[in-house]
């Protein structure tokens, strides 16, 4: 049996001249681009109020977009019984700090045990709302801050402001290698040729921008504050990689463990039991989705990374009077 459910979103400037169905297929990632080709064909797609039924229809931005989808119930998501850490709630919106670990929507290898699991169990009225209130994404292993919306309005208010470059997201993360001063990283960002489970720097991906300052050195780490201009998958994490200062831990994109000569044994046992990549979202402002006023949430850094830092700093003290760059 299916269940009729209407998705909105509205057209990034970003996505100019891109097909109709490639332009759904981003905005829309819980559904294929097969099953986006099938809604457009069956005439279940409205832009600007009207149907629109052809799939290779070009798009200028700042569109709006319903579809009026069939989905069968049996995709539905169970709830799950699992911890939240919630900063913040209020009737529109919820703010929590994710831990390690927790996938925050289901998928290949991962049915259950998600972040939308847990959301279904604690508030069951947001299955009403199109990924459960999910606005943005966390990887399995980033720590830190994302905003959940309870209602369609606050959803469909946030995704705008997050397309409009209107929420900040602030990270601290730790990388690999003596870094001399802060910048900004602008490169495009698709998924890898051949890794299809990772993404990678390429000209025909899509515009990714990410700053990024230094808060503290070590002998051969640093210590970063990033902020994203926009929103890509593992957008900080490759980029880090590709200007070759890849997070400490980051399984997929280098981070493997490089203690400096001389390192302690407990500084080598904390480099090499620290098994995820060294980044946590610790600031989330946004403009409130219904009041209009501005908010702002912090979330320390977790354990892991409060140790893993310690034991840089210690390192460093130790060193410092053979650092070469001092």
């Amino acid at each position: 049996m299916a269940q009729l459910v209407q998705l909105t979103a509205t057209v990034s400037e970003s996505q100019l001249g891109q097909r109709l169905d490639q332009a759904l297929a981003e905005l829309f990632p819980d559904y294929s681009r097969s099953r986006i080709k099938e809604w457009i064909l069956d005439q279940r797609v409205l832009v600007n109020g009207n149907i629109c039924s052809t799939p290779k229809e070009k798009v200028f931005g700042g569109e709006s977009v319903a579809i009026n989808a069939e989905i069968d119930e049996n995709i539905r998501f169970e709830p799950q019984d699992i911890a939240l850490d919630i900063v913040y709630e209020d009737d529109d919106i919820i703010v929590i700090n994710k831990p390690r670990g927790l996938v925050v929507h289901p998928g290949a290898g991962n049915p259950d045990g998600t972040v939308l699991n847990a959301l279904l169990h604690y508030y069951p009225p947001i299955a009403d709302v199109p990924r459960a209130g999910i606005v943005h994404r966390l990887d399995k292993d980033t720590t830190g801050l994302m905003v959940i919306a309870k209602t369609v309005p606050a959803q469909t208010r946030l995704v705008e402001s997050l397309q409009l470059r209107e929420i900040t997201r602030e990270y601290e993360a730790v990388a690999i290698g003596h870094m001399t001063a802060g910048g900004t990283v602008s490169e495009p960002i698709s998924r890898h040729p051949t890794k299809r489970t990772q993404m990678a720097v390429h000209p025909m991906g899509k515009p990714a921008v990410t700053h990024y300052r230094i808060m503290e050195h070590f002998r051969i780490h640093t210590r970063l504050r990033l902020r994203l201009e926009t929103g890509r998958t593992h957008q900080i994490r490759v980029h880090m990689a590709h200007i070759t200062h890849p997070l400490v831990g980051d399984p997929v994109y280098g981070g493997r463990p490089r203690p400096p000569k001389y390192a302690s044994d407990k500084f080598v046992d904390v480099l090499r039991r620290f098994d995820r990549q060294a980044l946590h979202a610790t600031m989330l402002r946004l403009y409130h989705p219904v009041s209009g006023i501005l908010m702002e949430w912090h979330a320390p850094i977790p354990e892991d990374m409060v140790e893993l830092i310690s034991v840089l700093q210690e390192d460093f003290e130790e060193h410092k009077d053979h650092v070469d760059w001092l």
